[in-house]
């Protein structure tokens, strides 16, 4: 297995099952961020959102988003999967990570799942205080760890 592959499922596996993460999309210029209730299965990225709502339809018009958290930004493609029901991998996880919301919304009729393919993600990393930045070019399968020099 070589260093990419290695280093995303390193990636991956510490990022686990799901994570409450800051959703950023645009339309017309105007950008616009929330949290959303993220799973994460084989490296790819799934959530849902009612259709009637803000973002379903900015992904609709660009599927170009963003998801961050803490130290860790990731650009991706977004994209309509169906009803959420209708994915049962993604029901259990989002079950298991979070209950309430799963409880709440997943069964509704408006409810759509979405999925993001990670294009590049980019995590600041520290090794006894010094600062690194680590991407991952997903498109390529080019990993990098670089030292930040601040200059």
């Amino acid at each position: 297995m070589n260093e990419f592959y290695q280093k995303a499922d390193e990636f991956f596996s510490d990022f686990g099952k799901g994570r409450k993460m800051v959703l950023s999309t645009s339309e017309n210029n105007r950008v616009s961020s929330r949290m959303m209730s993220v799973v994460q299965i084989d490296g790819e990225l799934y959530f849902q959102t009612d259709r009637t709502m803000k973002k379903y339809n900015q992904i609709m018009k660009n599927n170009n988003v963003a998801l961050c958290i803490d130290n860790i930004q990731i650009e991706g493609k977004c994209s309509e999967t169906g009803h959420p029901m209708d994915n049962p991998a993604f029901c259990e996880i989002y079950r298991e990570c979070f209950k309430g919301s799963y409880d709440a919304y997943s069964m509704l009729t408006n409810e759509r799942l979405f999925i993001v393919k990670p294009l590049y993600i980019e995590r600041w990393i520290y090794d006894e205080g010094v600062p690194y930045i680590e991407t991952f070019d997903m498109s390529t399968r080019q990993y990098r760890l670089d030292r930040y020099s601040g200059v």
